[in-house]
């Protein structure tokens, strides 16, 4: 009893109630319910990038559609269009296409404050909205390279910087020195909404760079192609080169005449060209007419260095030419040909081998250098004159042996043909009588004087 009195004056037990659901499930759920709303229709649209100045194009369509009214609104969400109805006044709005499934319009000269969010709306029980962005590109106002210096100097470094101003988004910029690209050095400031690029570039310029063209490429998608350039101009010392006019070939002797002529380029042009003979005086016989030299009648004193030098505003150059004289060429007689008679003899063989050793020898050896090539080693006259009458002294001997064999050999012939014709006459008279005989053993019975007479006949030939 006592314990029901407790529990009736405790009175009945509260109720235990459900937690609340979390936020992220509310948002879940409400967002299924707009999905849910206008019995499954959607709107699809898409972001559009345009470039300053150009028209942009919004369309608002509708799948699935049941006529519901699509209407337009800008940023600041004010109605474009409703339906085909342009409330706004802004007549850069105009309707491209309008149905049941498609709103389209179009916006002409596009500006930066035209950018930004566009609503697509569609009376729907709920409304549906879907937005679409429009991205205005702005390219580059001015391209301009600014030069460190106008007229450089070979060897020098100078700066060069390409400046791409007021440009949206941000601007790249690529250098390139004729075909061959460069890098160099990029810095970005942004001034409100807009970007201002300047890029450097450092180059070492040689003589081979002068006239040739330093081009500043921009990289963006508001532009294509665009570039500037400028051409360089490098200043270098005379390029100075001697040639040798006369002999065009072959070498320089003792008593021939001898024409250099000097060419010199450079920039500026060379003013100052000069002849000169290094470490030594210019001969007085040496005639300077403007860049060419001439020697008419060379000798070994001429032998040496001559330089000609070119000067300009930049620098000084030269460029050398080393004289030799050789020795004027040496005559040597030519050799016998009388070994053409004597080619039927085996014998005149080892003879006409000793006559022309020393005329073989003379060449057997091939010259390794233009001293030898000149007869450098006959620079002895004597020796080369002993070595000319052996020569000719063999040649007589070869000649007279050659002579005296043919003689020989010819009266070898005459007589063998002599006797051979004394030899058919014997014979003739020694069967005379043998016309009257009937044969051979009468014929010699009857010849004159019997057998007696034919013994008697009897002629021995030693």
């Amino acid at each position: 009893m006592a314990g029901r009195a407790q529990r009736s004056a405790a009175g009945p037990a509260p109720a235990i109630l459900p937690p609340p659901p979390p936020p992220l499930l509310l948002l879940l759920l409400a967002a299924a319910a707009v999905i849910r709303t206008g019995d499954g229709q959607n709107l699809v649209t898409e972001d559009v990038t345009v470039v300053e100045g150009d028209v942009a194009t919004i369309s608002c369509r509708v799948k699935n559609s049941d006529d519901s009214v699509i209407q337009l609104l800008n940023p600041n969400r004010q109605t474009i269009y409703f339906r085909d109805f342009r409330p706004l006044k802004d007549s850069r709005f105009q309707l491209v296409n309008f149905s049941n499934s498609e709103l389209r319009v179009s916006l002409t000269n596009v500006s930066i404050s035209d950018e930004g969010r566009y609503f697509c709306q569609l009376y729907t029980d709920p409304p549906q909205e879907i937005y679409t962005t429009i991205t205005v590109l702005v390219p580059p106002r001015n391209l301009v390279i600014d030069i460190q210096k106008e007229i450089a100097v070979e060897g020098e470094e100078i700066e060069l910087n390409c400046t791409a101003m007021a440009s949206r988004p941000a601007t790249t910029i690529r250098w390139f020195k004729g075909n061959k690209e460069l890098t160099g050095k990029s810095e970005v400031e942004q001034w409100s909404d807009m970007y201002t690029v300047t890029s450097q570039l450092l180059l070492k310029v040689g003589r081979e760079d002068d006239g040739v063209p330093v081009i500043c490429l921009v990289d963006h998608p508001a532009v294509k192609d665009l570039q500037t350039q400028r051409y360089l101009e490098v200043m270098y010392k005379p390029q100075v080169r001697v040639s040798q006019n006369y002999p065009v070939q072959g070498l320089t002797r003792e008593g021939e005449p001898l024409e250099l002529s000097c060419a010199a380029f450079g920039k500026p042009q060379p003013t100052d060209m000069r002849w000169l003979r290094v470490d030594d005086e210019m001969p007085q016989h040496v005639v300077v007419s403007g860049s060419n030299l001439l020697i008419s009648n060379l000798n070994k004193t001429d032998n040496g260095t001559y330089r000609c030098e070119a000067s300009n505003a930049v620098g000084k150059s030269h460029a050398d030419y080393m004289l030799f004289v050789y020795d004027p060429p040496t005559t040597i007689p030519p050799p016998t040909t009388t070994t053409t008679t004597t080619t039927t003899i085996p014998t005149t063989i080892t003879d006409t081998t000793a006559t022309t050793e020393p005329a073989v020898h003379g060449f057997t050896h091939l010259p390794n250098s233009a001293e030898e090539l000149d007869y450098g080693d006959l620079s002895d006259s004597r020796a080369g004159e002993e070595g000319a009458i052996r020569s000719v002294d063999h040649a007589v001997v070869g000649g007279v042996v050659a002579v005296v064999v043919f003689a020989m050999l010819c009266l070898l012939i005459i007589l063998g043909r002599y006797f051979a014709r004394h030899k058919g006459t014997y014979f003739t008279h020694e069967a005379k009588g043998a016309d009257d005989a009937a044969d051979a053993d009468t014929a010699i019975i009857n010849a004159e004087g019997g057998q007696n007479n034919s013994e008697e006949k009897k002629e021995y030939f030693i």
